[in-house]
């Protein structure tokens, strides 16, 4: 059998989704896809897997890996590939046809589709597309193709002459540092303002939790540092039908008491280190329309790929209903439930807001339907006899009804909304308004204020999901130290009566002096917000260092406080990948996607920033992130300060010129990109003006390319965020270099 034909019997089985099938964003700065697979494969994947997908041997391979001057292949640790998937289908997803990505991952195409679904809708994310890309096969290099890999090598060579190429570290050497013992400090503890104060696990997996069991998200040393920055409660996402009887597909729930079992033992396990279990509920879950042609009866609205139950019909909640007693009745120790039932995944009829094209939803109104998802949920929980709280978050509730559905939730139900929502800001002279994910500006908004209200008014427990640690603002460091915007955060939050807090989304798990000047000022409700700063820059860096530590999160709040916040910039800019997004001289036509792929598409980006004014606020906050780095390097250097302290002020000063380089690469990419299209069409002095400020901007790309390289090499933090693993791993910023060095030489040329 050819390997075509082999590969093309692979996903037999399933039909995973396409979209438009749009053609793939090339690699001229490689001398063909064969040469880019190998270099982006590199430090992720075995290299015998890597040939099996390109029908080549080892050695083949090896020979073009060294041809481009890259190190030794790497052992990866079957460990490192169960943390790291995503990371390979992201740099893959425009060079591989499915096939041969399954074969790169070694996976079952049911695998696949599982986790583009449902590994925090990641099909979405890679742009609810995927590129056709012609399948791989192994040929050897010609002439061409070897000048140019020799040309690749000589500049990696020129740019790193003695660095490892593939860092320093290897990558997720921070889940060792975390899960290391725990010298002996004391925990935040005492009366709280803020129960529960919660968050997701720093490395945890998100998607199939119980599949990957040998991957461990909660280690006792990372617990205890958790508990000590004051978290009180960790949060996973879970499936209904990985946990209870699925009666209308028993294969969808294969497994699941084992799944409930795990389940237990996992929230015993944090119980014992005084830390509280919750469960993420997004249900009912959409399924493939392949499920409803033996189901028609159950089928509410459809989308492209999916259609849901619908949540009209009794035995649907009936189902959910029992599966949620079912959860809560085996696992006593869970700290409770939070919803989301208006999210980018579809649930019931209304969820997407289309509910008027379900035959019996079009009957109802969607805060009907809404109300009665949630308290169904509930009445699962209170059937089990459970101690478990319930919080219905209210995110993606229209503001024209999301008054009706608190109106009609059982008063035992907390609200959770989204504190800095609908809050008014002005960034650079421009008006915008924040949507959530904002810790450069502090909330809480009117939205947030007036559902509160509404729920105080019934007797309903109030909650505020917050980010305390980082955003999508910038997620690839472990938190933003604006610790003074966090502070202030927590202040008004405390005098809003707010009574729990959802300490982030996927991003914000890493033990933080952000999490905890949350729990002191829920701690001391007298405490002002300078105060707090104090106090755990004390505990910190020691009552000399303290001063410059509080002084340094100062500046870079203030310097935060330039970010040009617009959710399509926070969901769309290059923010997540920095120095590592690539450049191209002609437009790839393709729009970014949702943090995942920026691509070139400016206007995205920038929102309702004129372009001026979006890369000037990225500038402003470089720079103010680097001047608030210089101040504190310079003033701790003559301390004589204890080796955990110069660390810990170390780690401070790393992040902060991490945001800077990523805020400055942000404004060098926008100017590029102006600079290109202006180009395009410019003649005579004009043309030759902007070949050179593009040549300055390739040029400044390559130096902070260098830098974050040097940085990531050593601190493994950086370009990490557990729902997208690795953003970008050493080789990438070294291909940075080479897509620079291509484009430079073009431009010698023309």
């Amino acid at each position: 059998m050819s390997l075509l034909l082999l590969l093309s019997s692979l996903l037999s089985a399933i039909t995973l989704p396409t979209g438009n099938a749009p053609v793939p964003v090339g690699s001229a700065h490689f001398p063909d896809a064969l040469h880019a697979f190998v270099w982006r494969n590199w430090p992720l994947v075995p290299l015998e897997r890597m040939a099996q997908t390109v029908g080549a041997t080892e050695e083949q391979l090896l020979a073009i890996g060294q041809s481009m001057g890259l190190d030794a292949a790497p052992v990866i640790m079957p460990e490192q590939e169960s943390r790291a998937y995503i990371t390979v289908i992201r740099r893959n997803w425009h060079l591989l046809p499915y096939e041969q990505l399954l074969t790169l991952l070694g996976w079952e195409a049911e695998k696949l589709d599982f986790v583009l679904r449902e590994d925090d809708f990641l099909y979405i994310k890679l742009g609810r597309h995927k590129p056709a890309a012609p399948p791989i096969v192994y040929a050897a290099p010609d002439a061409a193709a070897q000048a140019r890999a020799a040309q690749i090598k000589a500049w990696v060579q020129s740019a790193f002459p003695s660095t490892p190429i593939l860092g320093e570290k290897p990558l997720f050497s921070f889940v060792e540092e975390l899960t290391a013992p725990l010298d002996a400090a004391p925990a935040m503890s005492g009366e709280q303002h803020f129960n529960p104060r919660y968050c997701s696990s720093y490395f945890g997996l998100y998607g199939d939790l119980f599949s990957q069991q040998e991957v461990d998200p909660f280690p006792p040393a990372y617990l205890a540092r958790l508990k000590q920055a004051g978290v009180s409660g960790i949060w996973i996402p879970v499936l209904l039908y990985q946990l209870a009887p699925f009666p209308w597909d028993p294969a969808l729930s294969e497994n699941h008491e084992a799944h409930l079992k795990y389940l237990g033992e996992i929230a015993a396990r944090l119980k014992g280190q005084g830390i509280s279990l919750f469960l993420y509920l997004n249900e009912p879950r959409a399924l493939p329309h392949a499920f409803f042609e033996a189901h028609p009866e159950l089928k509410g609205v459809s989308g492209p790929e999916l259609a849901t139950l619908c949540t009209s019909l009794p035995e649907v909640r009936d189902w959910m209903r029992g599966s949620v007693e079912r959860i809560a009745r085996a696992v006593p120790e869970l700290g409770g439930f939070f919803t989301i039932t208006a999210s980018e995944n579809m649930t019931s009829c209304w969820s997407h807001g289309i509910g008027a094209q379900c035959p019996r939803c079009k009957e109802r109104s969607a805060a009907q339907v809404i109300a009665e998802v949630n308290r169904t949920l509930w009445e699962g929980i209170t059937a089990a006899g459970s101690k478990a709280e319930f919080f219905a978050w209210d995110w993606g509730w229209g503001n024209d009804w999301a008054g009706e559905v608190i109106a009609a939730l059982p008063k035992e139900i907390a609200l959770m909304s989204v504190s800095e929502w609908d809050l008014p800001i002005v960034r650079g002279g421009v008006d915008s308004q924040v949507g959530e994910y904002s810790v450069s500006s502090i909330g809480p908004g009117p939205r947030a204020e007036r559902h509160w209200k509404l729920a105080r008014e019934r007797g309903m427990k109030t909650m505020a999901k917050i980010q305390a640690n980082n955003t999508w603002e910038i997620s690839t460091v472990p938190y933003v130290p604006a610790v003074a915007n966090v502070a202030e955060h927590a202040r008004r939050l405390r005098e809003a009566g707010v009574e729990g807090l959802m300490l982030g989304w996927t991003l914000g798990g890493y033990p933080s002096p952000n999490l905890e000047v949350v729990s002191a000022m829920g701690a001391d409700t007298t405490l002002t917000p300078e105060a707090a700063l104090q106090q755990v820059a004390e505990a910190r860096f020691g009552e000399e260092a303290a001063p410059l530590a509080v002084r340094f999160w100062q500046s870079v709040s203030t310097a935060y406080s330039e970010f040009p916040y617009h959710i399509g910039t926070v969901y769309n800019g290059p923010m997540q990948l920095g120095p590592a997004n690539l450049l191209w001289f002609k437009p790839t036509g393709y729009a970014s996607t949702m943090v995942c792929f920026p691509y070139d598409d400016l206007n995205s980006w920038r929102a309702v920033y004129p372009p001026e004014v979006f890369i000037g606020q990225f500038e402003k906050m470089a720079q103010g992130f680097n001047a608030a780095a210089d101040a504190l390097e310079a003033a701790a250097a003559p301390m004589p300060l204890h080796r955990p302290q110069v660390a810990a002020l170390e780690s401070e000063i790393r992040i902060a010129r991490v945001c800077a380089i990523h805020f400055q690469s942000v404004a060098n990419q926008s100017s590029f990109v102006l600079a290109r299209d202006a180009r395009a069409t410019a003649e005579g002095a004009t043309r030759k003006e902007l070949t050179e400020k593009l040549i300055a901007l390739l040029h400044s790309e390559i130096g902070l390319a260098k830098k974050l390289h040097a940085l990531q090499s050593t601190d493994t933090r950086f370009g990490y965020e557990a729902s997208n693993h690795y953003f970008f791993v050493p080789v990438d910023l070294v291909e940075k270099v080479i897509n620079c060095e291509a484009l430079l030489a073009e431009l010698a040329g023309v």
